[in-house]
């Protein structure tokens, strides 16, 4: 009787790990043919927006020069908005895919952080893991400040905690930081919150979603996206700020436009 349970625990054991092995061969987004389907809609804010964080650029470096930032008021204020919502509609959310196995290829688009008058653009963007065999080309860093160095340090953040990614000074205007090398770091059940800053001036943060697949988009002023080329099936789609939080919903896409509207909650 102890064999026959044996056995039987040595089965359902064998099966298990079978079953995880062939859902982690899943989890791995293959590029092949672009859908027909698509999901839009607009992304809400519920509630008001937090008020702005009042930099004082005189406790910084390069005062004079930071100053010239066009948002700045009397007295070198700089108000720094982390969520904005205009009429409620929210700008910056990250919309993304989850569950997709393969559909359309990944954008050969280079994404790049412009560090420019002490700040960065775009606020919120996404990151992706580098494949295999590929060294440059998916994320950079350009300095545009004439005589200003600025050091762009990247993280990945999980809740209070900060992974160093990498750390990179552009003493000069022009200088770029390819990082996409540093980015093979990032493990699919630990890593979704990318953030980047500068040593030099604190105040100058970017954020991004951290992707697994291309199918995904970042709602613009009005708080509208649209993510296209999504093959027919049903969808597991989260919109997502980093200073809001994240909604999920289960979407069915067909070959036409599936409109979906998401609200977050304003913290």
């Amino acid at each position: 009787m102890k064999k026959v349970l044996s056995g039987i625990l040595v089965l359902a054991i064998a099966v298990a790990l079978s079953a995880s092995s062939a859902f982690a061969k899943k989890a791995k987004y293959e590029e092949g043919a672009a859908g027909k389907g698509s999901i839009s809609g607009v992304i809400s804010l519920k509630g008001d927006a937090p008020a702005p964080i009042m930099e004082d650029l005189n406790k910084g470096k390069n005062v004079e020069f930071c100053a010239t930032h066009p948002d700045t008021k009397e007295g070198n204020i700089r108000p720094r908005l982390k969520v904005v919502a205009n009429g409620g509609k929210l700008k910056d959310a990250v919309i993304f895919i989850e569950n997709i196995e393969s559909g359309k290829a990944w954008s050969t688009e280079t994404i790049n952080f412009d560090f420019k008058t002490c700040d960065v653009f775009p606020k919120v963007s996404v990151a992706r893991k580098t494949p295999k065999g590929v060294k440059e080309g998916i994320m950079t860093i350009t300095n545009q400040d004439p005589d200003i160095l600025h050091n762009p340090h990247g993280y990945s953040v999980a809740g209070a905690n900060r992974k160093t990614l990498f750390n990179k000074p552009l003493p000069s205007k022009g200088d770029v930081a390819d990082v996409t090398k540093t980015f093979k770091r990032f493990k699919q059940k630990k890593d979704d919150h990318f953030f980047l800053q500068c040593d030099q001036h604190n105040f100058m943060e970017a954020d991004g979603r951290i992707v697994w697949n291309p199918y995904y988009a970042i709602s613009g002023d009005d708080g509208s996206f649209k993510i296209e080329g999504i093959p027919a099936g049903k969808y597991k789609v989260t919109a997502w700020h980093p200073y809001v939080g994240e909604v999920t919903k289960e979407v069915t896409v067909a070959d036409g436009d599936a409109k979906t509207d998401f609200e977050l909650a304003a913290k």
